[in-house]
């Protein structure tokens, strides 16, 4: 397995090799990453999860929803004008109804094989007894003062003195293992249920712009088991979530629009991006982007076009949609005509790099992907404690950010605006590959990072099925990240491109930033003799490990 965490690898591999499965495992794993890694993902977030056994794949949506109580103008002011996004991140408001833990007892309940109550050792333990808190981690604390805000936060993360626990600094959280151990008893009803569900409502409701949440959101929250959507791909597939996540759609639409174009004809086996191909690819980025803001939102509030997801990767319109790719960055580019009945305005909502990703396999041919998040770092600055007294408890999600705040443009309705129960549109991107029969999985991938993550995943494809480096060559790529049509700018990696390759994409008209893009790729790789190999990006702190 790969995660983001030496010790969430470490506690993973402990329960594959007490004969649990692939999700026996992702369980101890997302439980030990909220402790060691809380700034990005947690109990008090949600995730997607795609999973194979036995020739089957399902692809479980935790996602965060939105309270019964939300209207469509949750991140409007009085005067009717979008909140600004740093204030409305750190605020009740923001925070959606936690996913991650029930999405992992439902996946559990059918894919187990171990005892929930055993999936929480690792993590309770190393709760009680501390663990070193990490340079990156220390390196966040510090750099985020939105934490001395909330009591409980301000408590766990800081001194007596308010000065931030550096790296090294053993860091100890009874109130998260006395919260684990109640959920191992009991099952994710103690949880959703109870003093938690009422602790996790009373830090909702009690800040300066307070959400809507009640116990009830909490109590009635269900996992999706969701058809798995796969593409056809060099005589494989790649397979991944369906929406609300725009991640495998996007990563779709960038391959057939290079295909319809020849592109990758140019690539060289050393995975370097020549300039002609960078260009097309983020030409391509930006359509399929155009794409995703217009029409991908919660299929259980949204309509897909033509009523069927998959049209945004038919052949023909995507040959049609490649004929807009020039030798010079087009000034505009605008969403295709797919369905004449849905009129939707297009959305310009912001997504955060935050985020975390997994990927197991385990001896009897279970293998999945999981990404999960609480959104931004350290997600809306809020920790749950249940004031009994002991220090720490575990931070919640500002996925509701994700929505777009502006609920129509022009008398057009947003597809992605904000609904009672609706979940937010997605970046992440957890990606299974298969072979063309869909017989044998042959590698897992996926990675944190917000919008840019379906662009962190194909570069690490492309490189490794295309280019023929090893995974872990090719998750060491130099990231690019296409922002789209609303924000026409591409990121690159600081100190990572040609300055050939950024001058030439520059007179080709393409808007540039270099920037440090810290993607934190996780992922496994079928050998030719039929053993599994990880690989973890370097730009984190992720760790492989097993047999």
């Amino acid at each position: 397995m790969a995660s983001a965490h030496p010790l969430a690898s470490d506690a993973g591999v402990r329960i594959l090799r007490a004969g649990g499965s692939a999700v026996d495992a992702a369980v101890a794993v997302q439980l030990v990453l909220g402790l060691v890694e809380p700034q990005s993902s947690g109990i008090g977030g949600g995730g997607f999860l795609v999973l194979a056994e036995r020739g089957r794949l399902v692809a479980w949506d935790g996602r965060e929803t939105a309270p019964a109580a939300a209207r469509e103008d949750l991140f409007l002011d009085a005067a009717g004008q979008p909140l600004p996004f740093d204030q409305a991140v750190p605020s009740g408001r923001a925070v959606g109804v936690p996913g991650v833990l029930r999405m992992l007892a439902s996946a559990h309940r059918r894919h187990g094989r171990l005892p929930w109550r055993q999936l929480f050792q690792p993590a309770i333990t190393l709760a009680e007894t501390g663990f070193p808190i990490s340079p990156r981690l220390a390196g966040q604390i510090a750099q985020d003062p939105l934490l001395t805000h909330d009591p409980a936060a301000r408590r766990y993360f800081f001194d007596t003195q308010g000065h931030p626990w550096p790296a090294g600094h053993r860091l100890h959280n009874p109130e998260y293992a006395a919260v684990l151990k109640d959920i191992a008893r009991r099952g994710p009803r103690a949880f959703y249920q109870g003093a938690v569900a009422a602790a996790i409502v009373r830090s909702v409701r009690s800040t300066a712009m307070p959400g809507a949440m009640q116990p009830a959101d909490l109590a009635r929250y269900r996992a999706v088991p969701r058809n798995a959507l796969c593409l056809p791909w060099h005589a494989l597939q790649l397979c991944g979530m369906p929406p609300p996540s725009a991640g495998l759609l996007v990563m779709g639409q960038v391959l057939g629009l290079l295909q319809a174009q020849d592109a990758f004809a140019t690539l060289g086996a050393e995975g370097a991006w020549p300039p002609d191909f960078t260009h097309r690819y983020l030409e391509a980025a930006r359509l399929a982007q155009a794409d995703r803001d217009h029409y991908i939102a919660d299929p259980d509030h949204t309509p897909a076009p033509a009523g069927r997801w998959t049209r945004l990767w038919d052949a023909d319109y995507l040959r049609q949609r490649a004929m807009l790719i020039g030798p010079q960055a087009a000034p505009q580019v605008a969403p295709g005509q797919l369905d004449a009945r849905l009129s939707w305005a297009d959305d310009r909502s912001r997504e955060v790099p935050a985020t975390t990703h997994f990927s197991i396999a385990d001896a009897r041919g279970q293998v999945l992907a999981m990404t999960s998040s609480i959104e931004s770092q350290f997600g809306a600055r809020l920790m749950v404690n249940r004031g009994r007294g002991l220090p720490g408890g575990f931070l919640l999600n500002n996925e509701l950010t994700d929505f777009s705040f502006v609920p129509q443009r022009n008398g057009r309705p947003v597809a992605n605006r904000v609904a009672p129960g609706k979940r937010p549109r997605s970046s992440m991107s957890p990606t299974l590959v298969l072979s063309a029969d869909g017989g044998q999985v042959i590698a897992s991938l996926g990675s944190p990072g917000g919008p840019p993550i379906p662009h962190y995943v194909l570069k690490a494809l492309i490189g490794h099925r295309l280019s023929g480096l090893t995974l872990q060559a090719a998750i060491e790529l130099p990231n690019i990240a296409p922002l789209g049509p609303s924000h026409n700018l591409t990121l690159l990696e600081a100190g990572r491109w040609p300055a050939a390759t950024v001058q030439a994409l520059r007179e080709r008209g393409h808007p540039l930033r270099e920037v440090p893009l810290p993607s934190g790729l996780q992922g496994l790789v079928r050998a030719a003799d039929g053993r599994w190999q990880g690989a973890a990006d370097p730009r984190r702190e992720g760790a492989v490990a097993g047999e």
